[in-house]
């Protein structure tokens, strides 16, 4: 019998590839905004028992930063609640739970990479409300696998890559923030290893239960780190070399050419925000690696990726 999946995001950055991948492991039904509001507990728990899936991959989330400093409550429903609630039904159906979590659980004050066992600081209610969300799912006693990533972008929706290409149509001179560090992490390259972790541990049990040995929280980043002012400078190497004819990048550009000539380094300071940013955001992946032998590609490797795979 093909495993019941139940994807929970599935028009995310995360989410769309998962909805692609993850059918290679089981039955997948997925839900985007429309068919679930995270904000509602009661449509949650009618719609898991509704499913009963054998594993649930929760890729939903708040993630504008900004406005969560005056939207908390809204946020911390998204995600904080909901993942609990994620979690009680799933572990009431004996099912599984896969959900992602963020460097934003750490304060960025730290200069060497992020392991699990560092004591979180979050700095803002974004933070604050996915650390919520990981104590939630840890407390329930469901087999979990949290992933932390960072950085993360994709050639759809709200991100850095998709920024910096609608601004080299626009401007000369770009200013980027050049003293925050992080390891830019491909929204294809985070569903891939997922899928990969999946699928190794349910070759064999094929249940929840084989979830259950390696419960826990592991970061899922790049390897690799850069800065935000070498991201785009990487960027629009890649764009300006770029001749393809896809439409994720004239979707990014408007089909209008780069204009851009210069990249000036400003500090975090000269690029006021609503809410501090982890001024360190590098994550360390050896857990990751030790437990499932799994290891994302280098920055710039999963960036060259982005542009050399064909897509539409």
């Amino acid at each position: 019998m093909t495993m019941p999946i139940l994807l929970i995001g599935k028009n995310g950055q995360v989410g769309r590839e998962l909805d692609v991948m993850l059918p290679r492991l089981g039955d997948v039904t997925s839900l985007g905004r429309e068919q679930l509001d995270l904000a509602k507990p009661d449509e949650i728990r009618k719609l898991i028992r509704a499913a009963h899936p054998k594993l649930i991959v929760n890729a939903a989330a708040y993630t504008a930063v900004d406005r969560a400093e005056s939207e908390e409550a809204l946020a911390r429903a998204v995600n904080a609640d909901a993942p609990a609630t994620i979690a009680e039904e799933a572990k009431k159906i004996g099912a599984a739970l896969v959900h992602y979590s963020t460097d934003y659980v750490f304060d960025g004050s730290k200069r060497a990479p992020y392991n699990e066992e560092d004591a979180p600081n979050p700095q803002n209610a974004y933070g604050r409300t996915k650390l919520a969300g990981e104590e939630a799912i840890r407390q329930s006693g469901v087999p979990h696998l949290i992933f932390r990533t960072a950085w993360v972008y994709a050639r759809q929706g709200r991100n850095f890559l998709l920024t910096i290409l609608r601004l080299a149509t626009q401007r000369e001179e770009l200013r980027i923030v050049s003293d925050q560090i992080g390891a830019p992490t491909w929204s294809h390259a985070i569903a891939g290893a997922t899928t990969d972790v999946l699928a190794e541990l349910l070759a064999g049990k094929g249940d929840a239960g084989s979830l259950s040995r390696v419960s826990g929280t592991y970061h899922m980043t790049a390897a690799g780190e850069t800065s935000w002012f070498h991201f785009a400078e990487a960027i629009l190497k890649e764009a300006q070399n770029y001749k393809a004819n896809a439409k994720w990048f004239h979707e990014a550009t408007g089909s209008n050419p780069l204009i851009v000539k210069r990249i000036l380094t400003i500090s975090t300071l000269e690029y006021p925000t609503p809410v501090r940013r982890p001024a360190y955001a590098v994550l360390s992946n050896q857990r990751l690696l030790e437990v499932f032998g799994i290891q994302l590609p280098d920055w710039r490797t999963q960036l060259r990726a982005v542009f050399a795979q064909p897509a539409t």
